[in-house]
């Protein structure tokens, strides 16, 4: 599957996981909205949650990445089917163990589990010295979800990861 990431530069050089994605030519940055193509796009604020069922969509991953925090993630007005991840915990040194603080390599890699795509999905996340631990710390979720056949199920099985 490509990926693709809408790059803002917002984050230490050193810890950005987009730009090492790219170092190794696993994902294709873009500086803007034009240049950034069509796919499922992982919006955080999207009403829907990925499913297995999305596979059936253009074989493009595009990704945010930029400070959450920012005033201006909402003028992100991406043409794609955009999706919101499930809940998951972080593997990050900087956020480890919190839900939904996830870096950019791990929505990918999360993303990539969940469309059937496990192989890219470890391959992408062994470039980081605590990437695979991701899979470990959620590989219960990461299964249940990846067995489902639509986002309604996701956000069931979500459910119960949550109370």
């Amino acid at each position: 599957m490509e990926i693709h990431i809408r790059y803002e530069g917002d984050d230490d050089p050193s810890k950005c996981t987009a730009r090492k994605l790219a170092r190794f030519e696993l994902a294709k940055l873009h500086k803007n909205n034009k240049s950034t193509p069509y796919g499922i796009i992982l919006n955080p604020y999207s009403e829907t949650a990925l499913s297995p069922a999305d596979h059936r969509y253009p074989y493009r991953l595009v990704a945010l990445d930029c400070s959450w925090e920012s005033a201006r993630v909402n003028s992100f007005s991406m043409k794609g089917i955009h999706r919101a991840l499930p809940f998951l915990v972080a593997a990050n040194p900087v956020n480890y163990g919190k839900p939904f603080k996830l870096t950019t390599v791990e929505a990918i890699a999360a993303s990539l589990f969940i469309l059937g795509e496990e192989e890219q999905s470890r391959n992408i996340l062994s470039k980081f010295r605590w990437g695979l631990n991701f899979l470990i710390l959620n590989k219960e979720p990461l299964e249940s979800y990846a067995s489902c056949s639509s986002s309604g199920d996701v956000i069931s099985v979500q459910e119960a990861y949550l109370s």
